[in-house]
């Protein structure tokens, strides 16, 4: 099977997968979001630490999955937030368990397991306050901003690979992604606004038309800054992609690396503005 159709039928899958698990049921995006951060966040301890410190990696995995099911819990049915402290266990396991390495050689890095906390697993365990209204479990806000993230990647795709790719077109960031142009860049913000405010005439973000196009522009701005974070870090590494558990589109972190900065920043407008 040609790569082309390899990428048509698995992004496909994703996008039903997505779509599925975002809008059915609280219980399924549980297991779904639980399941790419496990997925992303093993990739990063990969590239970071290849088989170094696997014990100090599974206690990593164990944290994040812990404190994404502990805020779900909260949110979804009602569980004391003091039950979260229990993320503390594997956390402070990890420099226990390290005073007992054979060698201390390279024991700066194991700072990546932390890292990775906060990069991968502390956003995704924040998307349970974005899908609850009230009680009442509500998927479409987060599958919206979803939509704006691919959208804006849609449009930074079609305006840089034509107008981008001319002689003499600035390129963004040049050291991290040399075909990311500043045509791009604006195309993805454009794109994103545009579908920003075709969500808000359908009524899938229930915000007020300025809101709406704030979001396109926070959306839009923090996914390039996502994409090129990961970018940054699989230059760091070495690696071109982060994974291979999604053929023809990389690893599980290459797909949502946007989504790790975008989201957050728009559940931080959407707090402090009181809309949610």
């Amino acid at each position: 099977m040609s790569n082309f159709w390899t990428r048509t039928l698995t992004g496909a899958a994703f996008l039903v997968v997505m779509v599925f698990g975002l809008i059915w049921d609280r219980a399924i995006f549980g297991a779904l979001f639980v399941t790419i951060l496990w997925i992303a966040l093993q990739e990063f301890y990969r590239m970071a630490l290849g088989t170094r410190f696997r014990f100090q990696q599974k206690l990593g995995l164990v944290a994040g999955a812990a404190a994404f099911l502990l805020v779900a819990c909260h949110f979804f049915y009602g569980w004391d937030i003091r039950w979260l402290i229990l993320v503390l266990l594997p956390l402070l396991l990890i420099p226990a368990t390290a005073l007992f390495l054979p060698s201390r050689e390279g024991f700066g890095d194991l700072s990546y397991i932390y890292a990775g906390l906060l990069y991968i697993a502390l956003p995704v365990s924040l998307s349970p306050m974005l899908v609850m209204d009230g009680e009442v479990y509500d998927g479409w806000l987060l599958l919206s901003l979803f939509i704006l993230i691919w959208i804006s990647d849609i449009g930074a795709y079609c305006v840089g690979s034509t107008l981008g790719q001319r002689p003499g077109a600035r390129r963004l960031a040049p050291e991290i992604s040399p075909k990311k142009s500043w045509w791009g860049f604006w195309g993805g913000i454009i794109f994103c606004v545009g579908a920003a405010v075709g969500l808000h005439f359908l009524t899938w973000i229930p915000y007020s038309l300025g809101h709406c196009i704030a979001l396109g522009v926070i959306v839009a701005l923090g996914g390039t800054c996502g994409d090129l974070f990961e970018s940054m870090w699989k230059r760091h590494f070495g690696v071109k992609d982060s994974g291979r558990c999604i053929p023809g589109h990389g690893g599980m972190l290459d797909r949502f690396d946007s989504s790790l900065v975008a989201i957050p920043l728009a559940g931080i407008y959407l707090t402090l503005i009181a809309l949610i």
